[in-house]
């Protein structure tokens, strides 16, 4: 443990604005000068005493409920000490500025410091040291900012199934698995000669299946919980007119964005986040796609074309009414080729509702006018950005959890082609791609994490948390 993490922490753990309780959450060691000094008394363990908060003169600042919970039965594994006081901002900030004055003010009982080194605590770091303390593993760490960050009910309850461990679980039970297969393997290190009927005999290839088939299963389910969790990225790309501006309406149900007859109204992007069957997605309007000498539009284009690359699914969209124009049809084909690979992309149709008769196109055909098509939309986003209609099981993950699982998956592909050459298997190779695929999956539990993971991890949690 770095030294900081040896320093006493407070902070004031509930959202910044006016309300009906505050909380200022202390966590370290010797917390009883602290708490004589503040609350005027002792505190029972684990439970809630109303009483009042004192001034350094032993005035009242405020009065509410003080609770204590002595190291190591407690959130951070240390001592904590939350005072839950009236959420006035001015309050809790004058109620946090004692307690750091305390700690720094002689003990009149041993005439030394009641608490030395008490400071504020950084973002984070009371998850943090739950983490450091063995409290929670990393992967329920990141549940519990990804709980309070949740847009939907099903990221909600995914997350909440992550803090319970059930994701823990299953990468534990994999762990578990691949430490019995690589004790088997390295077992055989030391007996070349019967490597492969010993091989054979415990079933290696058939375990080394399994774990194949185990993996793929978490990550599934991790996959759908990424998406979750930082929602789809969807971009409305096309020609001015085509109806961008309106198709993003339509999918919000308001009047987002300003539609008129004039091509070129969109000049700037214009976003909003939705939910399609508990997925969030962040649409994206951009400016219409064409060339332009208007300076201002111009930048509307670059922009728009910046969103085009990093999107998730781009919607293109196309004018019904315009098809059958050449060179409406070139300036189509432009955007087509400029469009970046590996970027999935969607054609809409737009402007159903002029035809009476719709051709056979490539895409979805519908009207942003009327709102007809607009499910059938809905569902080919969904499908397109792989989301799979069983929540059930689902836990919340990290772009990191995906890829350290994915590494994983890797090297037991490599392990079983290694397996696979049973006439002279390199058992060493084999051996080698299992505590690599294990050290991956150390990775999401933080059995196996580098400092500066964990600072970049908890650096993005709330303060007071």
């Amino acid at each position: 443990m770095l030294a900081r993490h040896h320093d006493p922490i407070a902070a004031i753990a509930t959202a910044s604005g006016r309300g009906a309780i505050g909380i200022i959450r202390i966590s370290g060691k010797g917390l009883g000068p602290i708490i004589e000094a503040v609350c005027g008394r002792e505190l029972i363990p684990r439970e809630a005493t109303y009483l009042g908060f004192l001034d350094r003169d032993g005035q009242l600042l405020d009065q509410g409920l003080a609770l204590y919970f002595p190291g190591p039965r407690s959130f951070t594994g240390e001592d904590v000490l939350e005072l839950q006081a009236h959420g006035g901002p001015v309050v809790l900030q004058l109620l946090l500025a004692r307690c750091l004055e305390a700690a720094k003010s002689p003990n009149p009982k041993t005439g030394s410091t009641r608490l030395e080194g008490l400071r504020v605590a950084g973002p984070g770091e009371f998850s943090e040291r739950a983490f450091m303390n063995g409290k929670l593993d990393l992967a329920r760490a990141e549940a519990i900012a990804d709980l309070i960050d949740a847009s939907t009910e099903l990221a909600v309850r995914s997350a909440s199934r992550s803090l319970t461990g059930a994701f823990s679980r299953d990468i534990r039970g994999l762990r578990e698995a691949m430490v019995s297969l690589r004790l088997l393997v390295e077992a055989t290190l030391d007996f070349p000669e019967e490597e492969i009927d010993f091989l054979r005999k415990a079933d290696a290839s058939g375990q080394l299946l399994g774990l194949q088939q185990r993996l793929a299963e978490v990550l599934r389910r991790a996959t759908q919980g990424a998406l979750l969790r930082d929602g789809i990225k969807v971009v409305i790309a096309g020609q001015p007119n085509a109806g961008k501006s309106s198709l993003l309406n339509a999918l919000a149900g308001v009047e987002l964005a300003i539609v008129t007859p004039i091509a070129g109204t969109t000049r700037d992007k214009v976003q909003q986040t939705l939910q399609i069957g508990g997925v969030p997605l962040h649409v994206i309007d951009t400016a219409g796609l064409r060339e332009s000498v208007d300076e201002v539009e111009k930048i509307g284009i670059s922009r728009a074309w910046d969103e085009i690359k990093s999107a998730d699914v781009v919607l293109f969209l196309h004018d019904l009414t315009r098809s059958h124009l050449t060179d409406y049809n070139t300036a189509e084909e432009q955007i087509r080729v400029k469009l970046p690979l590996g970027v999935p992309v969607v054609n809409i149709w737009n402007k159903s509702d002029t035809l009476t008769a719709l051709p056979k196109v490539d895409g979805i055909c519908l009207s942003a006018k009327t709102g007809a098509g607009i499910d059938q939309l809905r569902n080919e986003l969904l499908s397109t950005a792989g989301w799979q209609n069983t929540p059930e099981g689902v836990y919340i993950a990290r772009a990191r959890h995906i890829q350290a699982l994915t590494l994983a998956a890797t090297h037991i592909d490599a392990a079983q082609q290694h397996l696979l050459l049973m006439t002279s298997p390199p058992i060493d190779l084999l051996a080698e791609e299992l505590r690599l695929a294990q050290n991956a999956l150390n990775e999401i539990t933080g059995e196996f994490t580098s400092d500066d993971l964990l600072g970049e991890i908890f650096s993005r949690f709330c303060i007071g948390k």
